[in-house]
Order: C-alpha cells, then structure tokens, then sequence
C-alpha cells in the first residue's frame, strides 16, 4: 500500500512538471506531441493518441500518437457513433476497456489502416470551457489492467492539455489576425483615397473610369486575400484534416495542366507533364495536393515571359514522390529566397506589377508539411525558378492493376 502511495505522489508531481511544460508551449504540434508521450508515461501505455473533434462537421480526427509517423495516422476519420472515442465524446465520460475487440464500439478501421493492434485502452474526453476539443487515448497497459489512478491522472493530463491546445490555437489566430489586419492598411488607404477622388468635381470620365477599374482590382486581390487568410488560418489551428486516399499522380498531373491552360495561353506559355511510368500510387489528400500544384503552376505562369515554358515532373525516390514545377520565367533574387514561405511575403521587384496575397506559399507549406512532406526552391535570376514538392510514398504502396501486370513483364 505504501509502495502505491508513492507511485501515486510520484505521478502528481511528475504531473505538475508537465503542466509546467504544457504551458509553455504555444506551437500546437509540439504541444500535441509532448501531451501524448506524457499520457503514455503517466499511465504506463505501449502508446497514446489524440484526436480532436470538428464541430463543424461533428467528426473525430487523429492527428498525432506516439507510435505512428504523422503521414499515416493525421486526417483519419472516427465516427462518433460506432467507436470507442465517438462514444467518450457524446458522452463525456473515460472509458476503461481490458480488451478492445470483445468492445461493440470498437471502430477496426484504423486498426487496419495502421497495422497497429489494440488491447487495452484508457480514454478520457478534452474538455475546455464546456467545450469539447478531443480525446485522449492510452493504448495497450505495459503491465495489467488500467487502474482508477491511471485514469485519475490522464482526467488531470486531459484538463491541463484541453486548455492548452485551446490556448495554442487562440495565439496562432491571435498572431495571424495582426498580420492581416496589417496587411489590411494599404488596401483600404487605397481603396477610401479613390473614392474621395471619385466625389471630386474635376476629375474626368477617363480619370474616373480608370479609378473605378483600380478599384475593382482592389476588391478582387481584398477577396482573395481574405479567402486565403481563411484558408492559412484552418491550417495553423489544425482545424484542417486531410481526407487520404490513393490516386494516380499522373491523372492529377494531367488534370493540373488542363485547369491552367486558358491561363496559359494567355502568355503563350507552354505547359509540359512528364511522368515515369508504372509510378506507384499516392496516398494523399488528392484535393489539397491538386491545390498546391496549382499555386504553384499559376506562379510559374504568372512570373514567367511571353512564349516561356513550364514544366511539371514527377519522380520517385526511395523514400518519397518528387514533384518538380520549373520555369523559364524571371528567376527570384537570393535574398529573397529565404523569405518565400513566409506569410505575406513578396518579393519586391514584382510587387507592384504582379498581383498576390503573398499567402499563396505559406498555405503550400503548411499543407506539405501536413503530409509530412517539405518543399524546396531553387532560382536564378533572369533563368527561372524551381520548386521541388517530396511527399513521402505512406505506410503501404497500392497499385493498380495494370502496374501489377506491368511488373510480371
């Protein structure tokens, strides 16, 4: 009894270390990542996850656990009704559960999608203000069953991690809201500056319908400013999950190339896809990858020169999937280069003659690096520019049919 006793102090105050840490921390995948290996710690798990609840679309999500590299487990999807985390959320209570799979709510799916078997496992609500943000699972006990102290200690983990991870979102928002409202300035300096000019009695039918198309510009780049902050802002909170699927990259290859080639055309710019053959499938969000490539071969586009060229590659290396936009367009200087992904960075010698939010580069990275990807540029001035997207192939690789033939041959 004494020796449990102990072990009990032991953990609370091993508790308060973590609160201490916790606090701390303001970047939300570090936080969730530190809260999931103290729940394994603290409850003497093989390994812990979380998942975090969309209000919106009233689902579960996992987005990070120690035993599971974030490309294969970020973006699943738990139903509330028919698993175990569903029900801790609709009910609002921990569950303690010896063996999983003797468990009706038990939801197999990620167990199959991850290859990882469930035994034991120890689940408790992250609640905030009345407001429930996730759960907080310890899987699989080292030793025994999960007692009520494992659970005690994972409902204090859970308070503390809950206000967190609230807190950590707030300040991303917080943070980006400022840089917005900044941003915001030029614009409406400009845009109130035309319509005092507009009231003038001197001005000109000429001079007004000149003002009147600057104005209109204006609004256009307000409201794709306004749609990408959104968009940023989703990403940075975590709000975004990735639906995964498998998809052939030459198919998304060839259909990026079609939606530009009006814009293209424009400039009488050539767009080129190479893809090797037999490339394996990719196990991605098809729809955020679709966006990236886009934004980057409507850069491309917009910064090249007339009659120039692009080209879209894609390769496979050991590990990930490379894909390469290049053009023959105006090269970005070196100083510039380390500023790119930065939010609303722009490049000064095209600010004022190109148009740009200047999040269109953030919004890339956040979304490769959701896939547990980075993205590289290389550039020369005056030659063009290069920007190398690695995706890593995922747990398994699926192929099709005729890739399967393909290799018999």
């Amino acid at each position: 009894m004494a020796e449990i006793k102990t072990q009990r102090l032991d953990g609370y105050r091993r508790l308060i270390d973590i609160a201490r840490d916790l606090a701390s921390t303001l970047d939300l995948d570090i936080l969730l990542s530190r809260i999931v290996h103290a729940a394994a710690e603290i409850s003497g798990a093989e390994a812990a996850s979380i998942l975090l609840y969309d209000d919106t679309s009233q689902k579960l999500y996992f987005q990070v656990s120690t035993n599971l590299d974030a490309s294969t487990q970020r973006g699943l999807v738990v139903p509330l009704e028919g698993s175990i985390a569903g029900w801790i959320v609709l009910n609002r209570q921990a569950v303690r559960i010896v063996n999983a799979h003797d468990d009706a709510r038990f939801f197999s799916n990620i167990e199959q999608a991850t290859g990882y078997s469930t035994q034991s496992i120890l689940g408790i609500p992250l609640v905030t203000k009345n407001k429930i943000v996730g759960v907080l699972e310890a899987i699989n006990k080292h030793r025994g069953k999960f007692t009520d102290t494992d659970e005690s200690m994972l409902l204090v983990l859970g308070a503390q991690a809950a206000v967190a991870i609230e807190n950590a979102r707030l300040f991303q928002q917080s943070d980006l809201i400022a840089e917005f409202v900044h941003e915001l300035r030029t614009p409406l300096s400009s845009l109130s500056t035309a319509t005092y000019l507009l009231l003038r009695p001197e001005m000109s039918q000429d001079q007004r319908d000149q003002i009147i198309n600057n104005i209109h510009n204006e609004t256009i780049r307000l409201n794709a400013l306004a749609s990408s902050f959104l968009d940023l802002a989703r990403l940075e909170s975590g709000r975004v999950q990735f639906r995964k699927n498998s998809f052939s990259i030459a198919d998304l290859m060839y259909e990026c190339k079609d939606v530009m080639s009006t814009k293209a055309a424009e400039d009488n710019i050539q767009i080129r896809v190479e893809s090797p053959e037999r490339l394996p499938l990719l196990e991605a969000d098809r729809d955020k990858i679709k966006q990236v490539l886009l934004n980057l071969l409507s850069n491309a586009i917009k910064y090249n020169r007339p009659n120039g060229s692009v080209m879209l590659r894609a390769e496979e290396t050991e590990k990930d999937i490379a894909f390469y936009i290049q053009d023959t367009g105006l090269g970005i200087p070196e100083e510039s280069l380390p500023h790119l992904f930065e939010k609303f960075f722009r490049v000064r010698e095209n600010e004022s003659r190109i148009a740009g939010t200047g999040l269109g580069l953030s919004i890339c990275k956040q979304i490769i690096q959701g896939h547990n990807g980075r993205i590289e540029v290389k550039s020369k001035t005056g030659v063009g520019t290069v920007f190398v997207v690695y995706l890593p192939h995922g747990r398994r690789i699926i192929e099709t049919a005729d890739n399967k033939q393909s290799k018999k041959k």
